[in-house]
């Protein structure tokens, strides 16, 4: 057994009762105990040694992560699958949502469980999302040669062994039509041990391969796990990042402007910033949209464009990622745009302009009538 899989095994938090050894009986009473069951019991509970050595006192922005409470039982408006992945899985662990990729649920297991999880209905469960029907998914994959970008998820791809993984990239190569391979993974934030040398000798043979990872607070990109993401980005691997919008966690200006600059400095594009999706049990982590755009002002000009990720929601019923901005744009007609910048200063841009097509609304591509470019005289003398 390697040694990060010791340290998995031997150090992780599991239980109620070590929680209550770890950070005191006080905030687990044995009068919830019963209830704190069935939280655990809806959803898989893991905390993986480097996430438990993070939490700093209970309820701050890491114990809101991945301690079991009480409130994930109370479900309002959640849904069990709230973005119909099941509705678009035409053979076990695919969905096949966009026209040109697909998903491929690789792995039950994650280091820690976040408690927001989107896949709680599934992750943490080998039943459902069976590692023993890999060849029903991978026989859907070459039968669609519309399908050129597959996403490995899970779970966490990252949680097998260097030996299965491998096997799973020969397969996925061997089907020429698909181009891109990504991998999404938590585990540079959860288990930066995994990230070992001989992991990243082995993906750097499967380019063009790409990892998105997920960090949420500028707290977890601890010197290991920069470590493990600088790893990574020398095996060539370009690196992105899926942050979740979450109350009492990242939902301030302040935390989500240094996450980002920390993200860049350790070579890691940020990608999304999600709005925390409607899922039944984690309802408690949502804010409002207004708080995202709001942060996402705070961002756009205030730091490098390259720490601007896309805010957006995923939409619920499976409509796919909707990106959202703050609102830039005062008006627009025909003559000019009027908008504001980031400090909320004033600007006009002037439409172009041209000879008009009678009857056609601005934006249309109709809009100018095309001109011919006048003709140049023949440079030959006629006889």
């Amino acid at each position: 057994m390697s040694t990060w899989q010791e340290l998995l095994k031997q150090r992780s938090i599991t239980s109620i009762e070590a929680l209550a050894e770890r950070f005191g009986p006080e905030h687990f009473p044995p009068s919830h105990y019963e209830r704190l069951r069935q939280a655990i019991d809806n959803f898989e509970f893991r905390i993986s040694p480097p996430m438990v050595d993070l939490i700093e006192s209970p309820d701050d922005p890491i114990w809101r992560q991945y301690i079991p409470t009480v409130q994930e039982l109370d479900v309002v408006d959640g849904l069990v699958d709230s973005l119909e992945e099941d509705r678009d899985s035409p053979v076990p662990n695919i969905t096949h949502r966009y026209p040109d990729r697909a998903l491929f649920l690789v792995s039950p297991v994650c280091a820690s469980y976040c408690r927001f999880c989107t896949r709680r209905r599934k992750v943490g469960d080998p039943e459902k999302i069976p590692m023993s029907q890999f060849e029903s998914a991978f026989q859907y994959l070459e039968a669609h040669p519309e399908i050129r970008d597959v996403i490995m998820s899970g779970g966490d791809p990252l949680m097998l062994s260097d030996r299965r993984l491998e096997a799973m990239l020969i397969r996925l190569r061997a089907i020429k039509h698909i181009e891109i391979i990504r991998i999404g993974s938590r585990v540079p934030c959860h288990l930066p041990e995994r990230i070992t040398p001989e992991l990243c000798a082995m993906l750097r043979q499967f380019h063009p391969l790409f990892i998105n990872t997920h960090f949420n607070h500028p707290l977890e990109l601890t010197p290991s796990a920069v470590d493990g993401l600088g790893r990574l980005a020398d095996a060539g691997i370009p690196l992105g990042c899926q942050t979740v919008l979450l109350k009492g966690v990242n939902d301030t200006p302040e935390v989500m402007v240094k996450l980002m600059q920390g993200l860049l400095k350790a070579r890691v594009r940020p990608y999304y910033i999600y709005m925390a999706d409607q899922v039944a049990g984690a309802e408690h982590f949502r804010t409002t949209v207004e708080t995202g755009l709001r942060i996402m002002k705070a961002l756009r000009g205030w730091t490098s464009g390259l720490a601007n990720p896309y805010f957006v929601i995923d939409a619920p019923g499976g409509g796919g990622k909707v990106p959202l901005l703050p609102e830039y744009v005062e008006s627009f007609s025909e003559d000019e745009v009027v908008f504001r910048n980031f400090k909320g200063d004033r600007y006009v841009y002037r439409q172009p302009r041209g000879p008009r097509r009678p009857g056609n609304p601005v934006g249309d591509p109709e809009y100018y009538v095309e001109t011919e470019a006048p003709k140049r005289k023949s440079a030959r003398r006629t006889a």
